[in-house]
């Protein structure tokens, strides 16, 4: 292979590690304000990308590298910057991760709170001084 062409396939791999750490920013952005329809025009964005990133096409040219010591040591400095960033947006889809496993948890226990048919598992509220308010009445609402 042309050490040319070796050289724009890894700039174009590095395009696609730079513009999956963008997506993955811009996910991370409509988690945290809920904007559920930016985070799934999104994942299609983010499906091209990994399917680039995990071809069987990059594997095959990336074994191309390590073999051809000419070809390794011209674009190792290259390759080096994309590891880099594919370990960064390894980071940042975790930290995504968590965020969505969050608010998936707060989603369950309100949903539970709320479908909760025990009237002694109340919710406690605080009052005007911070101090929690017990529930006065502890009567399911039908016997009150």
């Amino acid at each position: 292979m042309e050490e040319s062409s070796e050289s724009e396939h890894l700039s174009q791999t590095l395009h696609k590690a730079h513009a999956l750490k963008v997506t993955l920013e811009s996910e991370f952005d409509a988690l945290k304000q809920q904007d559920l329809e930016a985070f799934e025009g999104l994942q299609a964005q983010k499906l091209e990308i990994l399917t680039f990133l995990a071809s069987e096409e990059l594997l095959e040219r990336v074994k191309v590298y390590a073999e051809d010591v000419s070809t390794a040591t011209n674009n190792l400095v290259l390759w080096d910057e994309v590891m880099a960033l594919i370990a960064e947006c390894r980071d940042m889809h975790r930290r995504n991760e968590v965020l969505i496993n969050r608010k998936l948890e707060t989603i369950r226990g309100t949903l539970q709170t709320i479908q909760s048919p025990d009237p002694l598992n109340s919710v406690e509220v605080y009052d005007r001084l911070g101090k929690i308010r017990h529930n006065r009445s502890r009567q399911p609402m039908g016997d009150a």
